[in-house]
This record gives structure tokens, sequence and C-alpha cells, in this order.
């Protein structure tokens, strides 16, 4: 008897990547990706044209699909079902001014925080749909309705009514966590007018069945596929390195922090994702490489030829504006350049930069669930760099498991789609993938000097 294949799709910032995996096992088949357009506000039609490529081939083969998706992007269609503007996506910070103005309107940061679980800061749908009332009216009185990115990458393939889950719907700031609910009185105060909404859909649900009988399930937010590839448990603490940098973990109880250090989101299991999350991740790194002209391997091999602290040089990293503390309008800050100041301490100071800034959302995620870190797994593109592997244990202050390279986004929509097509009440069993642990010496000095410099210049931007 033929096993079941189920297709993950992980739309992306930077691309899709599709991977085939075997239901009952978990074992990777086949897997194929195809870049997005680069830029914080994109046109949507260019993800659908990256799901057919990434997808080529591989889609007939499935018995069952479901959409990960980075979260937040607005995409706003019209009556017709096409985009009245580029999707801006969850890194464009131009609505930070609307951010306020909502807040405001909900009755300040901890009403805000209770109606919908997190406190608003520019990623979120609603401020960008505040955006567009406000600047581009005439687009925004054609909007007819919204949807986030993987959910319109997900009717692409059903070709029927728009679905969502709680999980990336707890990300716009017009979902009730506590109910778990549209507010569509939110979506409509944002807008200005009243704006159709996609159905929510349970965790192991079936969202549609295609013509051909392929199953399709609800999909959702990149973090919250992320958290179901991995299985993730109480006391576990997810950091992930991509784009952008993400502490995470599964709650059983509601968060809603009215300081707006975490975000409340929902998960794709029924339960709960707080998370602290920055704006600047591996781009840390990225802008490192182009000003030393090397690639990440080197600068790796560069940062560890450095003493810890990197001689004095400190960096804080908020190159595109910062989320993770709330300055949307950040630059970034060096301090204790010297003369003497080589390649290899910049280097040192960037993986430093990045490793601190981290270190601040986990403790700011634990501090707020009440559950201690237990374990700290680590993922993304940057966590198999040997420079992290030596120095997140030492700045973190705790053995830090990463598990093997993988596509984690794709593989817990492929969970979530094999799910769908089990019928059970629990995701499938699959075998957890091989990992490492690092340990090191900690080095809270490396720390101190980064929190000084972030308090010193939190006056400045």
């Amino acid at each position: 008897m033929t096993a079941d294949l189920v297709l993950g799709i992980d739309s992306s910032t930077q691309s899709t990547k599709a991977v085939l995996v075997d239901a009952a096992t978990g074992e990777v088949v086949a897997q194929q990706s195809a870049k997005h357009p680069a830029g914080t506000a994109v046109d949507p039609r260019a993800w659908l044209d990256a799901f057919d490529a990434a997808t080529d081939g591989l889609l007939p083969r499935a018995s069952a699909l479901a959409v990960g998706g980075q979260q937040h992007g607005m995409v706003a269609l019209d009556a017709s079902g096409e985009p009245v503007h580029d999707a801006l996506l969850w890194n464009d910070t131009r609505s930070a001014q609307e951010a306020h103005d909502l807040i405001a309107e909900l009755g300040g940061p901890q009403a805000c925080a209770d109606a919908i679980g997190s406190v608003l800061v520019a990623s979120f749908t609603s401020t960008k749909l505040r955006w567009l009332r406000d600047h581009e009216p005439d687009a925004a009185k054609r909007t007819h309705e919204v949807l986030l990115p993987h959910d319109y990458v997900s009717r692409h393939v059903t070709g029927g009514d728009a679905f969502t889950d709680r999980g990336d719907a707890s990300g716009t700031g017009y979902f009730s966590t506590a109910d778990d609910a549209w507010r569509p009185e939110l979506a409509e105060s944002a807008l200005g007018h009243p704006v159709a909404l996609p159905r929510i859909v349970g965790p192991s649900e079936i969202a549609a069945t295609t013509a051909s009988g392929l199953v399709v399930g609800a999909g959702t937010g990149d973090n919250m596929a992320g958290a179901l590839a991995l299985d993730l448990g109480p006391g576990d603490v997810l950091v992930s390195i991509g784009t952008s940098g993400v502490a995470s973990a599964v709650s059983a109880t509601r968060i809603a922090d009215g300081t707006g250090s975490v975000t409340g989101f929902a998960d794709a299991t029924g339960r709960f994702l707080p998370m602290a999350t920055t704006m600047n991740a591996a781009r840390i790194l990225d802008l490192q490489c182009a000003l030393l002209g090397v690639d990440h391997h080197e600068l790796g091999r560069l940062a560890l030829a450095a003493p810890s602290g990197a001689n004095g040089l400190t960096i804080s990293p908020y190159y595109a504006g910062e989320r993770t503390p709330n300055r949307p309008h950040a630059t970034g800050t060096w301090a204790g350049l010297t003369a003497s100041t080589s390649r290899e301490d910049l280097a040192r100071a960037a993986f430093e930069s990045l490793l601190c800034s981290l270190a601040d959302a986990v403790d700011l995620l634990t501090g707020m669930t009440g559950e201690p870190a237990r374990r700290i797994l680590m993922v993304g593109g940057a966590a198999g760099n040997p420079a992290v592997h030596a120095l997140a244990p030492a700045i973190l202050g705790a053995p830090v498991t990463v598990p093997a390279p993988g596509e984690y986004v794709a593989l817990g929509a492929a969970r979530q789609a094999a799910w769908a097509l089990s019928g059970s009440t629990e995701p499938p069993a699959w075998q957890p993938p091989s990992a490492e642990t690092h340990t090191a010496e900690p080095t809270p000095l490396v720390r101190e000097a980064y929190a000084q410099l972030r308090n010193r210049t939190s006056d400045w931007s």
C-alpha cells in the first residue's frame, strides 16, 4: 500500500519552500523552493507564482496540504479578489504612528492587550489598514476583503472562500484570543468601513477539499508552524534566527502583556504561543559580512578569533528600527571603536549583539509566562554557524540545543496537513530531528555592556 504524502508550504518573507513528507513518519521525500521579490511592500501575486514554481511536480503527489506563512502581512483585495495595493509585510514600519493611534482608541496599552492579547506595534495588520485609510484612501475604499499571506496562498490552492487559523489570526489586531473569534469592528475601525474576513478553521479541521481530492488544512503563521514541527512542550523555548529573531514558548494560558514586551499569540494546537520578536536578526550578520567583504562562514571564523567582549566594541543593532524593544524609528549604534579595533572585533561584536538581543527576548518571555526555560532550542539559517554554537550558550547562560538544519515552518505545515488528513484528535507523532547541544561558560559582562548601550540609546530613538 502506498503511503500518504503531505505537502507543507512555507511562504516566507524571502521565498516559498515546499516539502513533500510521508504523513506517517515525517520523512521528507522531496523539497523545492522559489524566491520572492525583495522589499517590505510586495505584490502578493508574486507569492502565487512562487508557490506554483515550488510545488511543480510535488502537488500531484500529495494527499493533503497546508500553508505556513509570514505573519501580519496586509493583503487588501477588491471585490473581484485583486490587490488594491502592494502587501505591506510584517517588517514594514511605516504604520508606527497608526499603531499608537489605535492603542489610544482602544483605551491604552493594557486595554489593547486585554482586547486582542497583544499591544499593537507597526507589524500588526490593523495598523497597516489604518495607514492605508489615511495615506491611500482610494485603495482603502476599494478594499472589500483583507487576508493574511498564508490565507491568500491557501485560497490559490482551493479556489474557494478564504480561511485562516487562530494562530495567524491572533497577529492581526482584530482577533480576540480570549474568545477565539474575530473582532470585525476593530478591522472596520482601522480601515474606515466594514471588510470581509476569512473564516476561522480549527487546528485539526479540514478547511477544504479540492476537486482532485486534495485535503487542505487551515495553515498557520510561520512561528506557529515551527513550534508544531518541533513539538514544543512546557518549558521549551524556541529561538529562531531568521530575517527576524523570535523567542517563543507554548503556554496553556492566555497572555495579555500591557507592557507590549510579549505578544500573546495563539498557537496551531489550541493553546497559546507567547513570543518576543526582534526585527533585526540575521540581517545583523548580513550587514557585517557586506562591510567586511566576507561570507557568513568567514565572519564566524573571525568572530571566534576575537576575545569575549570584542575588545570593548558593543553594537546596538537596531538597523531597521526595532520591535523588542519597541523603537520603530531607531538606527544602529556602535560604541567603543578605537584605532586598534580589528576585523575580528567587528565580527565578534556582530554575533554578540545578535545573541544579546535574543537573550533579552528570552528573558522577557520567561518572565511573562512564569515558566523557566527547561530547554532552549535554536533554529534558523544563522543557527548553524559555529560562532553561534560557541557564543549562544555563553550569552544566554544556558545550554542551547540546535536541531539539524531543516525547513521547520514547512514541516510544521506538513504535520498540520497530516493531522487534518488523519482525522485524529492529536497531531501525528513524528520522530524528532537529530540535534546537538552546546555548552559554554557564561559571559555576563557581554550582556551588561550591551544593556548599558541599549539603555543609553533609548533616548535617541
